[in-house]
């Protein structure tokens, strides 16, 4: 009997609630009925909203709690999967739990079947790209990997095919850390800074939340932290593994990545431990532009130190030209280059884009508040940005930070505001001219108008497209 076999056995005559139907439950739930268990789903949405969804899951024999009172009757389920985006200090699962229903989730699941190692990415910023990055050169190696997390692929599916030699890696989200009592083999913490306080309401529960990746760790298991870091640089001293830092900023003599010379001409990563010092990878054969890629590529070696020979790092250096909405070139018209960075959902990740490129740019952002304050960011854009094209909820606010930014008055920074992003696009085609740049980051989520930052960088390139 597989693994996965054994645990269902173990909710046999319970009650089971999962709440929410997206992505990441979705074939929790299906394994969930197939194995003809008494499942009930719980979700928010009014039924008109996933009609097509609830239609498949009362086939399968599930029952249905939707709209907003769908958590009313949740302290009856002996067994409760929440989803990532219901914190589980919600009043009514924490009193479920007193009353003695087991709290859980499809993440936590995976980590308690999963039969191989896991590599673990969290962070403020960076953890998709650096997620990939390790999964390229695990797979370079020869490796069987599977990717996934907060990627966008649940991996609970796949448990029962994963053997001890392969590897999952995984990209968390503090949303599911927050209750995570088990800790990946390696885990990387690529930084922290304020974001997602509209969900965890003060800093100390979002970096408690973030800690979960390596406190459950074992002595033996590894630790991937930022030293330039201040917060993530503090919080290493509480990791009971491996300490293992990358830094750009000061030279690391033991344990980690840092730059170096590459003589005759340029800069490469290099990677000190036991053994010694290495040149692993000259800066020059990084095709992801940015220096915030240059530390994901850091962040990235180190994880995989001892796992994957040096020449498999250079060979995907040399090919992997990035992910999907992250400072995507989209395409070019009339001399004008028009770039996608929703994954721009914070202020550090646009304030990293930005530093991406040497000329002053046209910049369109605004979204979904969060809860996070734009100060640094204003200081950034009248540094970095000629035209400014705000829109969304957040407009006023990114507004207002700009202009009271120190030399707001004497840059030249002129500001638009936009009724959507048809608009803002619109608005970036008349202002720009021959080498201008025009980028797609917000530094805001994209929930006030869009369902992730997906659909929003797939909108932005289709309304590039037919300019």
């Amino acid at each position: 009997m597989s693994a996965t076999s054994e645990y269902l056995e173990t909710l046999r005559g319970r009650s089971i609630a999962v709440v929410g139907m997206g992505v990441s439950n979705i074939p929790l739930i299906r394994m969930l009925l197939r194995a003809e268990l008494k499942v009930t789903v719980c979700d928010k949405s009014p039924r008109e909203r996933v009609e097509e969804q609830a239609a498949e899951l009362e086939s399968l024999g599930a029952k249905l709690r939707l709209g907003p009172d769908y958590l009313d009757k949740i302290r009856k389920a002996d067994v409760i999967f929440r989803t990532p985006g219901l914190s589980p200090n919600t009043p009514e699962l924490q009193r479920a739990v007193e009353e003695g229903s087991t709290l859980t989730s499809e993440m936590e699941l995976f980590f308690q079947l999963c039969p191989c190692r896991i590599i673990g990415v969290t962070g403020s910023d960076g953890k998709t790209t650096t997620t990939t990055l390790i999964s390229e050169f695990l797979k370079e190696a020869g490796m069987n990997v599977y990717l996934g997390g907060n990627i966008g692929k649940p991996l609970l599916p796949d448990v029962d095919g994963m053997t001890p030699e392969d590897v999952a890696v995984v990209e968390l989200s503090s949303f599911q850390l927050m209750s995570m009592d088990r800790s990946p083999n390696v885990a990387v913490f690529t930084n922290l800074s304020p974001n997602h306080l509209d969900y965890h309401h003060t800093m100390e529960e979002y970096t408690s939340a973030k800690m979960n990746i390596f406190l459950h760790q074992k002595p033996g298991d590894r630790a991937v932290f930022n030293y330039d870091n201040d917060v993530t640089r503090s919080l290493s001293k509480k990791a009971p593994g491996t300490v293992v830092y990358f830094s750009r900023q000061v030279k690391l003599e033991e344990n980690g990545t840092c730059l170096g010379p590459n003589y005759p001409d340029g800069q490469a990563i290099w990677l000190s431990n036991r053994q010694g010092r290495r040149l692993v990878l000259p800066l020059a054969d990084i095709q992801l532009p940015g220096i915030h890629n240059v530390e994901n590529y850091m962040a990235a070696i180190a994880a995989v130190d001892g796992i994957v020979p040096d020449k498999c790092v250079e060979a995907v250096a040399r090919r992997f030209t990035g992910v999907e909405h992250r400072i995507e070139l989209v395409r070019e018209v009339d001399g004008v280059k028009y770039y996608n960075d929703s994954i721009g959902t914070s202020p550090t990740r646009t304030m990293a884009c930005l530093d991406s490129f040497e000329e002053k740019l046209i910049l369109i952002a605004g979204g979904y508040d969060k809860g996070v304050p734009f100060t640094q960011l204003g200081m950034a854009i009248v540094e970095k940005v000629k035209v400014l094209i705000l829109t969304g909820n957040t407009a006023p606010a990114i507004k207002k930070a700009v202009e009271e930014a120190e030399g707001f008055a004497e840059s030249g920074l002129r500001i638009v505001e936009a009724e959507d992003l048809a608009a803002a696009v619109a608005a970036a085609r008349d202002c720009a001219q021959e080498g201008d740049v025009v980028v797609l980051s917000p530094a805001c989520a994209a929930f006030d108008r869009f369902r992730n930052f997906m659909e929003r960088g797939k909108v932005f390139k289709q309304l590039v497209n037919e300019l």
